[in-house]
């Protein structure tokens, strides 16, 4: 009889299935024993809430070897703090908003009071912190000043070359932008500037992808022109599509961790404009145009710039994400931080 040491169980927690949390979750679960918790507290006593979620969650981390978070939100702070009182593990991957003080446009953990204490005790006690992009470090080191240095890691998400790739088809005058459509985000990310920026380019589409969380999508339509869509969300098959056809993709964000419509779009060949904030310029690097934040005329010039590049520009997009973040990169790097704390 061979006797097998058993795998280090993860306890997986996230308040939304994202592409990129999803894809962590999979890299994960290859490698671990995993229980996903599927956790959104804030509305906790509210009709159709789990009141009992903290008896889970507790019972979870106290299966588990290590608690894995995405994002340093409230579920981050119970999940820590029932992994100090269980003396276990902890790990929280940083994607923006859990790293940012924007009160300008009211963006950010570190805005308000409550998010803000509870966001710095999630990152004085978790055992990891892993963010995507070096900008988000600096940051957290900046708002909490706390003296956590030696345990923030950069650990760039990773993106899969042979599903996001250009097609056969001739580019169109196509510009396009993704993102969730709600109010905290036609400031942030730029979605009011793209929509202005239409109306000076009326033989070119403009196409602003992305669920209708609410609605502000009839503030953005009151004063779009004729040239912009918003269809919503949409499937990873048409979003490639979009890709696919599009000559430019536009990243006109005042805070962004590492955008992930963005490097999916380079590897697709679409050449970016966008802003030099954060992890977008980390994307970009040198391929395609930046201008400064809410100008719409620098915008229209920036995205007349990216419409006529060649096709080296296009092939050296897709060079840049192909090479800088590889998916295979981010599973050894999930995999030795997991397997680090747990030896």
């Amino acid at each position: 009889m061979s006797c097998s040491k058993r795998k280090t169980r993860i306890l997986f927690v996230y308040s939304g299935l994202s592409s990129f949390i999803r894809k962590d979750l999979e890299i994960i679960e290859r490698h671990f024993d995993v229980k996903e918790m599927k956790v959104w507290m804030f509305f906790v006593f509210r009709k159709g809430r789990d009141p009992l979620v903290f008896l889970r969650l507790l019972k979870g981390a106290l299966w588990a070897d290590v608690v894995f978070c995405w994002f340093a939100n409230i579920n981050a702070f119970f999940s820590v703090l029932f992994s100090i009182f269980l003396r276990k593990k902890s790990v929280v991957i940083v994607g923006g908003y859990d790293a940012a003080y924007l009160p300008e446009i009211d963006y950010g953990r570190f805005v308000h009071r409550w998010p803000r204490m509870q966001t710095r005790f999630v990152y004085e006690h978790v055992d990891k912190i892993l963010v995507v992009d070096v900008a988000l470090k600096k940051d957290i080191i900046k708002n909490t000043n706390l003296n956590i240095e030696n345990k923030i890691e950069v650990v760039p998400t990773g993106y899969d070359s042979d599903k996001w790739k250009p097609g056969n088809r001739d580019r169109e005058n196509l510009v396009i932008t993704v993102g969730a459509v709600e109010w905290s985000n036609l400031k942030r990310k730029g979605f009011e500037t793209f929509v202005k920026a239409a109306r000076y380019l009326p033989d070119v589409k403009f196409v602003l992808i992305g669920k209708h969380l609410d609605d502000s999508v009839h503030c953005l339509k009151s004063f779009a022109s004729p040239n912009v869509d918003f269809p919503g969300f949409v499937s990873d098959r048409e979003l490639l599509h979009f890709y696919q056809r599009a000559k430019v993709y536009s990243q006109l964000s005042r805070y962004e961790g590492l955008p992930t419509s963005l490097c999916e779009a380079m590897l697709c060949g679409c050449v970016a404009v966008g802003t030099k904030y954060c992890g977008i310029p980390t994307a970009m690097g040198d391929t395609g145009f930046y201008v400064p934040y809410g100008d719409v005329e620098a915008t229209v010039e920036g995205i007349k710039r990216a419409l006529s590049s060649k096709e080296g520009k296009r092939e050296a997009a897709r060079g840049r994400i192909k090479k800088m973040f590889p998916l295979e990169r981010r599973k050894k790097e999930l995999i030795r931080h997991i397997n680090d704390l747990t030896k």
